[in-house]
């Protein structure tokens, strides 16, 4: 085995450094074995992470069991439910490379041997898959589980039927008593959103892509399953080191590949699509927005979940979860079944050796014969509007086709106040910009917003266009991630109130009304917004963020 914890331990001359962890209760024989970094994005900001820490000793004890020495350590995580809607939100996408900083940071620091990653909330999850790629040691990852649904007026009920409820309680279709009773049961338990948003997402993507155990997606937070993962996930870091595989001989451009149909095939979180850039850049894999889209054009859509189906993860679950999606789509000869993954064995070996008690003809997971639709939901756009891409997740979308007339705001707080006066009619596209990577900075999510057009009975009759992204809870015809964006002279800069819009999803078109001759005079009067920061963590940001076509990384700058 490489240890590379060899190189703070051994020798006369790292006497002190032996002496620091003995204060710790460690012994010889304890630094005789390889350092595990157990990572945990263990904090009470909010119910995804506030058990992590539980979990986090699960995992400490299959290390320990395997013959490893576990070294806990934690990283922060956002709340993007609680950070939602105000300028909290601005800081999500930021916590995402912090997250991937702190792990790298921790590792360097102490050179730990090998990974084991716990998180839980949206952007902790391709955070820690980042720090991971980056470092290239043996890792695995490992969720920490989605929330039991609440109940309410005999419905199951999430966290976005609290955020739409809003949109109805503003347009006097509930009763404020009806809204609190709703709020007070919509999250009933610690762990992750309930729905296909962000984080079960990246959860499900995890499986896919090859760095978590099999099955481990889907348990919930609070199960004595998700507790026996965390410690196979702990104890299966061994083989890792014995056979010496890191994350760049798991994520392939094939496991990538594998990603991407995963997201398409759950109706997954639009997030996907900037996170899975970000992991690749990591991994030094060349991954675009034409590879999204050459995917999902072959890639079914079979599972019928939230926000733009009927189930939860829960659901998914109880029908045996992730590996009953891959084992259907390696059947049909579309999943790559010979990478390898964290078991040390290729996909195809790990879905040989599952069990399955489910014909995937039911209601959660359809029958590949009989897909909700026969082509993947996470579109990606172009045209004058967005000449570098933009994306529209088409789960649940009706409409194919979409003219409108532009109600521009350059910032979130105003659209949403407008909406919330009733003031978006039928027809109307809103326009929210200055909410991009550089922009906002920081590129928020507009839940508040699209949940309140829903709320209102808007859903298909309004559309939006923005540079910021969409909550994985999202539903409607709803376009974010637009590139370029309003900072840097985007097209979208140049939008004027009553400009018309044109979306078409068919085409993959995006297009602003308007002639070149129009647009050039509009470029030359055109000049960016003050910065919103000049100084702290989302000044750093903004001055070294990218594209979102090209995931919102953040890179160094060239001397």
């Amino acid at each position: 085995m490489e240890l590379q914890s060899r190189k703070a331990i051994e020798g006369p001359s790292r006497a002190p450094h032996r002496a620091m962890y003995k204060a710790m209760g460690l012994t010889d024989n304890d630094l005789d074995r390889p350092l595990v970094g157990v990572s945990s994005t263990c904090n009470e900001a909010t119910p995804c992470n506030i058990h992590l820490g539980q979990l986090a000793q699960s995992a400490k004890r299959g290390v320990k069991d395997a013959g490893c020495t576990p070294r806990e350590f934690t990283t922060i995580a956002v709340s993007d439910g609680i950070a939602m809607g105000h300028e909290g939100m601005k800081a999500s996408l930021v916590s995402r490379e912090v997250i991937a900083d702190s792990i790298e940071v921790m590792v360097r620091a102490h050179q730990y041997d090998a990974i084991v990653g716990i998180s839980g909330c949206d952007k902790s999850l391709p955070g820690t898959l980042m720090g991971m790629g980056r470092l290239n040691l043996p890792s695995i990852f490992v969720y920490g589980g989605t929330i039991m649904p609440g109940v309410w007026n005999g419905k199951q009920v999430t966290v976005q039927d609290v955020y739409e409820a809003v949109g109805a309680y503003d347009a006097g279709k509930m009763t404020i008593q009806e809204l609190t009773s709703l709020e007070n049961v919509a999250c009933p338990t610690a762990g992750s959103c309930a729905g296909m948003y962000t984080a079960n997402t990246m959860a499900s993507i995890s499986e896919a892509i090859g760095m978590s155990l099999p099955g481990s997606a889907s348990p919930p937070a609070e199960s004595e399953k998700r507790h026996e993962i965390c410690y196979n996930t702990g104890h299966a870091i061994m083989n890792l080191l014995e056979n010496n595989i890191r994350p760049k001989d798991i994520m392939t451009f094939e496991a990538f590949e594998n990603a991407i149909m995963m997201a398409n095939a759950i109706g997954g979180s639009t997030n996907a699509v900037l996170h899975l850039l970000a992991i690749a850049r990591e991994v030094g894999i060349k991954l675009t927005l034409a590879d999204f889209e050459r995917v999902r054009k072959h890639t079914p859509h079979i599972a019928d979940m939230r926000p733009g189906g009927m189930y939860v993860m829960l659901d998914l679950d109880k029908v045996g979860g992730v590996p009953v999606i891959m084992n259907s789509l390696l059947k049909k000869g579309l999943l790559h079944g010979d990478v390898m993954t964290v078991t040390g064995r290729t996909m195809k070996q790990n879905l040989e050796s599952a069990h399955f008690n489910y014909s995937p003809d039911a209601k959660v997971v359809k029958h590949l014969d009989n897909p909700i639709k026969t082509e993947g939901t996470l579109k990606i756009l172009r045209g004058t509007l967005a000449p570098d891409g933009a994306v529209v997740k088409l789960a649940g979308v009706q409409s194919k086709k979409f003219i409108g007339r532009a109600r521009v705001f350059d910032a979130e707080e105003k659209a949403f106040e407008s909406i919330a006066q009733q003031k978006i009619v039928e027809g109307d596209i809103v326009v929210i910009r200055y909410e991009g990577p550089k922009g906002g900075p920081g590129m928020r999510e507009m839940l508040a917003v699209t949940a309140a057009i829903v709320g209102q009975g808007l859903g298909e009759k309004v559309g939006m266009v923005t540079d910021g992204r969409f909550s994985g809870a999202t539903r409607g015809f709803m376009i974010g991630h637009v590139a370029p964006e309003a900072m840097v002279g985007g097209p979208i800069a140049l939008v004027k109130e009553g400009d018309k819009i044109a979306i078409d999803t068919q085409k993959s078109t995006i297009d602003l009304l308007v002639s070149k001759a129009e647009m050039k005079k509009r470029a030359k009067k055109w000049k960016p917004i003050k910065p919103h920061y000049k100084t702290g963590a989302l000044a750093k940001y903004a001055s070294l963020v990218q594209s979102a076509s090209e995931g919102a990384v953040t890179l160094p700058v060239k001397v």
